[in-house]
């Protein structure tokens, strides 16, 4: 599958059969999360990968059992195996505090960043991620894990100075339970409608 292929298959999986990915499978989508831009490469992104056990350990923390009855989606919750991206801002602030950075005057402080790009890279890494899945015909969904992130962070270990992107969930595709979201069934505006040249 190329690029362009890719980039037409991918959308969110949320029904998994249960089946895992192949070793070959989840060392592809681990090595996607490496292959992102990365400003004044940093190399923040590091990624935290959950099976078995831990898996239901997260969705205990997530959406306990007695909230499970009205959720839409079910099937997400037989991923085998999640992912849990993460950045650390304070990697690019050492990182802009070395002499060949140091004038651009980033390694002072977060707030000096005009765009943080941890968010950039990071989302950017998210994306391999999910171009590389579609590319192997895995399923694969990203979510927020919002009000959870430090109760999340906190039980499996992950550094304070670390923020979690978000949670990846994969596994083997169950296309005949998945069902569409609601925010992807609005129209999708055309590249030409949202493209501007020269000027705006």
């Amino acid at each position: 599958m190329d690029i362009f292929d890719a980039l037409a298959a991918r959308h969110m999986t949320r029904a998994f059969t249960g089946a895992p990915p192949s070793a070959d499978g989840l060392d592809a989508l681990l090595y996607a999360l490496t292959r992102g831009p990365s400003a004044g490469n940093t190399a923040s992104v590091e990624t935290l990968v959950l099976e078995g056990d831990d898996v239901d350990q997260y969705w205990q923390i997530t959406l306990p059992e007695e909230r499970r009855s009205g959720f839409r989606w079910p099937g997400l919750l037989l991923a085998p195996v999640l992912l849990i991206p993460t950045v650390a801002p304070d990697d690019y602030l050492k990182r802009y505090s070395e002499s060949d950075k140091a004038h651009s005057g980033l390694g002072e402080a977060a707030l000096a960043w005009p765009v943080p790009y941890w968010w950039v890279d990071g989302g950017a890494a998210v994306e391999n991620v999910l171009l590389t899945a579609a590319a192997l015909e895995l399923g694969v969904c990203f979510f927020g894990q919002f009000e959870h992130e430090t109760s999340v962070s906190a039980h499996f270990g992950i550094p304070t100075a670390r923020r979690s992107l978000g949670t990846i969930a994969v596994g083997e595709p169950d296309r005949e339970s998945d069902r569409k979201s609601w925010s992807s069934q609005r129209p999708t505006r055309s590249a030409s409608d949202r493209t501007h040249w020269g000027r705006w």
